[in-house]
């Protein structure tokens, strides 16, 4: 894909959130705080890196009582992260849902703060994978911190001070979900899991090297190596270079 075409698709995407946000600013009154997330290009190494695998049967209301999204969608959230930068690349992929998008944050697509089973307010917000319609959504690029949601706590953005060092210190506590018209509390949820990237296991103090830099070091791993959470992670994002290369 050409770098105008990229830009163009971005765009695009970034408009359904636009939407989201005037509709925000109305609800609270207030606009979100200007120094929200930028798109930015993909770092040269990586921190870390998670996998979700969101079903509708994981989904909960903000009172933390089970509300399944539709029967059948499904979810894959895969992040890769820098957290000494504060930049996160996300390639997602939703199927199974029909209509818009809708949510009182300014995107309806997240990482909660929120363990299993449990409900917890969004601290980050990515662009709603696009096309609407039947079939597979996608959404794919980088944000740079600081975060912002449009959601505010008590006057505050519950963006504000968070910082994916905080993510990577304890990842299950987190959740990745989108919300649609049908299904406000959300379509899809899951957890995230820790997989290894580039060949190092991650959070410990290893640095993974990115897509840009050394492609042939991540498909290295060994399936006996990633284990299969793992695996889904490295199939996600090998699916996500050889999109990159051949567009």
């Amino acid at each position: 894909m050409s770098s105008q075409k990229l830009a163009r698709r971005r765009t695009g995407i970034i408009g359904l959130g636009g939407a989201a946000l005037a509709s925000t600013v109305v609800l609270f009154g207030a606009a979100v705080p200007a120094n929200a997330e930028t798109e930015v290009a993909e770092p040269s190494s990586f921190t870390s890196a998670f996998t979700v695998m969101a079903t509708p049967d994981q989904v909960l209301n903000a009172d933390g009582v089970a509300t399944p999204g539709p029967a059948g969608a499904s979810g894959t959230f895969d992040f890769r992260v820098n957290s000494e930068l504060d930049i996160i690349c996300y390639d997602i992929t939703v199927t199974g849902l029909s209509g818009d998008y809708k949510s009182p944050a300014k995107t309806a697509t997240h990482i909660h703060e929120a363990a299993a089973g449990k409900a917890g307010p969004p601290r980050i917000a990515f662009p709603n994978p696009a096309p609407i319609g039947d079939g597979p959504r996608t959404s794919s690029g980088c944000l740079q911190g600081p975060f912002t949601t449009g959601i505010l706590a008590n006057g505050v953005d519950t963006g504000e001070g968070f910082t994916l060092a905080k993510l990577e210190a304890n990842a299950a506590g987190f959740a990745a979900d989108t919300h649609t018209a049908a299904n406000p509390a959300g379509a899809v949820r899951g957890q995230l899991s820790q997989v290894p990237v580039g060949g190092v296991q991650t959070g410990g103090g290893g640095t993974a090297v990115s897509a840009a830099s050394s492609d042939s070091a991540s498909t290295a791993l060994t399936v006996g190596a990633v284990g299969a959470a793992g695996l889904v992670g490295l199939v996600g994002l090998v699916a996500y270079r050889r999109h990159s290369a051949t567009n």
